[in-house]
């Protein structure tokens, strides 16, 4: 799970809410819900966020024009090197992390039992992850993903960029499951145009509920706390134990 500061403790998090990641499995886990699991917490580089969990090779997909308009609009805040990071970071994940933690810990380490998941930028970055590396990754949770990539749609290249990018790069819907999710309310207003752009690509795709869920939550907020409250969907619909 990417943004790893915010999924269990509040004295680590930046806006003082935490997902409560690790109550939530706890209880599922006794409940007999999911299956036995560990969660990887990623901590961010906030300087590099932006960098890291933007989709590579989606904006590559767009024009000079455009990038340059983006980089521009961001006055560097946000892609301060000049440019995505994203490919790194997710070999750092599949090449160096997941082999460490399958080293350490009693792991199954095969794409089934091998998920990627977070919120909003970190629900974009794990939507490319497990089209990047469809044969590590089958499932992946991604809660108000944030399409944009900035802070707003209008004159705004990336939303179409990643729709290219999605349409050649969906993984197969016979061995992934993907999850999505949004709110109405702050920045989760952005999110539902683009979500339903995807969700006919996901169709299209041949994804049906038993491999694809997308959900939306009136009144729903961008925050930890929010995603903390529905995480046991996507929990249930990815770690349902094998009978």
């Amino acid at each position: 799970m990417h943004d790893g500061q915010m999924l269990f403790d509040t004295t680590g998090s930046w806006t003082r809410q935490e997902w409560g990641v690790d109550e939530t499995i706890t209880r599922l886990v006794a409940e007999k819900k999911i299956r036995d699991c560990i969660v990887v917490g990623i901590w961010n580089v906030s300087i590099d966020r932006f960098a890291d969990y933007f989709p590579q090779k989606a904006f590559y997909l767009m024009s000079e024009k455009d990038r340059k308009m983006i980089l521009a609009d961001n006055s560097g805040r946000w892609f301060h090197k000049g440019k995505p990071l994203s490919d790194a970071y997710l070999n750092f994940l599949v090449s160096e992390l997941k082999p460490f933690i399958d080293s350490a810990y009693s792991t199954k380490k095969d794409r089934a039992n091998t998920f990627i998941s977070g919120a909003s930028r970190g629900g974009l970055i794990s939507l490319y992850g497990i089209c990047e590396y469809p044969a590590v990754f089958g499932g992946a949770a991604c809660l108000s993903t944030h399409w944009p990539g900035i802070y707003r749609l209008e004159n705004n290249p990336m939303p179409d960029a990643i729709i290219r990018y999605l349409a050649k790069n969906l993984p197969s819907p016979s061995n992934h499951k993907i999850y999505f999710d949004y709110g109405t309310k702050s920045l989760d207003t952005l999110y539902k145009p683009v979500q339903m752009r995807v969700d006919t690509l996901m169709r299209n795709r041949g994804f049906q509920p038993e491999n694809w869920i997308t959900q939306g939550f009136e009144g729903d907020k961008h925050d930890e706390t929010t995603w903390g409250r529905r995480l046991h969907i996507p929990l249930l619909f990815l770690l349902k134990p094998n009978n």
